[in-house]
């Protein structure tokens, strides 16, 4: 029998058990990729992580004699449903023991807490943030987690989440791209170059990380808007902007970032991000003292890049946006004279034209993440 306890997130000792069972869980496994320490305390921190500023949530340990066996997060994002005129709550940072009576139990605390609040389903994995990984992994366990730009989780957790009445939501698909398999069919070749030729579209590149960063602001808007027609979407704020310009930009890579131009407004976006993967393990969550340097070295020798946001708004679908933006990684990618790989990381199957797109450029699809829903 366990116990289920609320997380004071004014405890220091309260959030430690939170973060660190995660660590313990995984310590011993080759796929996982720790978040840095800093990362995996700001959800708890109410001050300082944006959904705070909009919306609720709570954090729950299931204990069994005094030891920490399962963890999991449930909130209400108020700007979801309002905007989709929905009862949802949702859930994430789920981890457990291969117990079904401790994840029962955690769950039971998760419906209890969206049922006070009046809401009437619960969906998830869904982070707090836009930004968080989605789903559980159903495939593709042997292969290493992409940075934590998703999540990994262990094969039994699917078994656990399916036993207490989930069903399906909604998949994320990553696919697979080797350099010497990736082609950019000619004729998407041939439509970039035309849409190029006529002017009413172009290519903006960075010259500087600090350029890029004076550009976050506009680009986040435009993410927003281009991904309005997804499940997931609800309006930003500039709280999520924020977040987004000190957690994403700070650390990308300015040459692996590109913007579809109509004029001088954003109309479409390709990020890709050098996978550090093998840095942020060998660091085992912390920067200092030599973890900073190591992942800065590893941004220079990885030869997986990993594509993490592409788009074009859906005014702009169908003007030659789609094929500019995948002519464009074709040359960024394959002509930066490093990545041997490419990963398109967790693309909704709704998203029926790039998960087409991707399949026509030898992509191959090698990972599932799940995201579940149950009435309540």
């Amino acid at each position: 029998m366990s116990t289920v306890q609320l997380v004071d997130t004014n405890n220091k000792a309260h959030i430690k058990q939170f973060v660190e069972f995660y660590y313990d869980l995984y310590k011993d496994c080759p796929q996982w990729v720790p978040p840095l320490y800093i990362d995996a305390y700001l959800p708890l921190n109410r001050k300082k992580h944006p959904f705070f500023e909009h919306s609720e949530a709570d954090f729950f340990l299931a204990l069994r004699n005094g030891k920490v066996m399962g963890r999991i997060c449930v909130g209400e994002n108020k700007l979801f449903n309002q905007y989709h005129k929905t009862k949802k709550a949702q859930f994430y940072f789920f981890d457990c023991v291969d117990d079904l009576e401790v994840a029962r139990d955690l769950f039971n605390a998760a419906f209890d807490w969206a049922r006070q609040r009046g809401l009437d389903s619960v969906i998830g994995p869904k982070g707090l943030s836009p930004f968080d990984g989605y789903g559980v992994l159903i495939e593709g366990y042997g292969h290493r987690q992409m940075m934590t730009m998703m999540n990994y989780n262990y094969p039994y957790y699917q078994k656990l989440i399916e036993a207490l009445g989930f069903e399906k939501e909604v998949d994320f698909v990553s696919c697979y791209l080797p350099s010497d398999a990736f082609k950019i069919p000619e004729r998407v070749e041939r439509i970039a170059r035309r849409v190029m030729e006529r002017g009413k579209l172009s290519v903006k590149n960075f010259k500087s990380k600090k350029e890029l960063v004076s550009w976050a602001q506009r680009i986040g808007e435009t993410y927003n808007r281009t991904f309005i027609n997804n499940w997931e979407y609800y309006p930003f704020t500039q709280g999520d902007i924020d977040y987004a310009v000190q957690n994403v930009f700070m650390v990308a890579d300015h040459r692996l970032i590109k913007l579809i131009m109509h004029g001088d407004d954003i109309v479409g976006f390709l990020f890709a991000f050098p996978d550090v993967s093998a840095a942020l393990q060998r660091a085992k969550g912390r920067l200092f003292p030599f973890g900073i340097f190591d992942l800065l070295i590893e941004m220079k020798r990885t030869t997986t890049v990993s594509g993490n946001g592409m788009g074009v708004l859906p005014e702009f679908q169908g003007t030659g946006g789609n094929a500019l933006l995948y002519y464009e990684m074709g040359k960024t990618m394959l002509d930066f004279k490093q990545f041997k790989f490419v990963e398109m990381t967790q693309v909704a199957e709704t998203t029926h034209q790039m998960r087409a797109d991707l399949k026509n450029l030898n992509g191959v699809e090698y990972k599932n993440h799940r995201v579940y829903r149950k009435a309540i």
